[in-house]
């Protein structure tokens, strides 16, 4: 049965985690809880890491061992802001691809229900 990577594969996945960094640059929010000058990096962890899950390679698991979002994420205050901001950049990423509507509302409850998940403050 086909997967989502298999439907857009690297090149859909690239796409959308730079668009994602792109808007992450600019945003005197979020830009700050990248330790890295150069978000290379974290853009190559999280397409891994998405391509992973929806069905790719699994280099990520290869190179970092199990994702433990929460616990890789909690030395950052994640409020309902950065939430929102990360959505939001998020959101453009998305509809960048032009997903079909099954695709797309498959890929954005996966997004939502995550971004909840990485909340660990109710103070922005």
């Amino acid at each position: 049965m086909e997967n989502l990577y298999d439907r857009i594969g690297e090149a859909g996945f690239t796409q959308l985690t730079r668009v994602f960094y792109e808007g992450v640059a600019k945003d005197p929010l979020l830009q700050p809880m990248y330790p890295e000058q150069d978000l290379g990096p974290a853009e190559r962890r999280l397409r891994m890491f998405l391509e992973q899950y929806w069905g790719g390679p699994d280099t990520y698991q290869q190179e970092r061992g199990h994702p433990r979002l929460r616990m890789r994420h909690f030395e950052f205050k994640i409020g309902p802001k950065a939430r929102d901001a990360w959505l939001s950049h998020m959101r453009k990423a998305v509809d960048s691809l032009e997903l079909s509507a099954v695709d797309e509302a498959m890929l954005w409850d996966y997004l939502e229900r995550a971004a909840h998940a990485m909340l660990n403050s109710f103070e922005d």
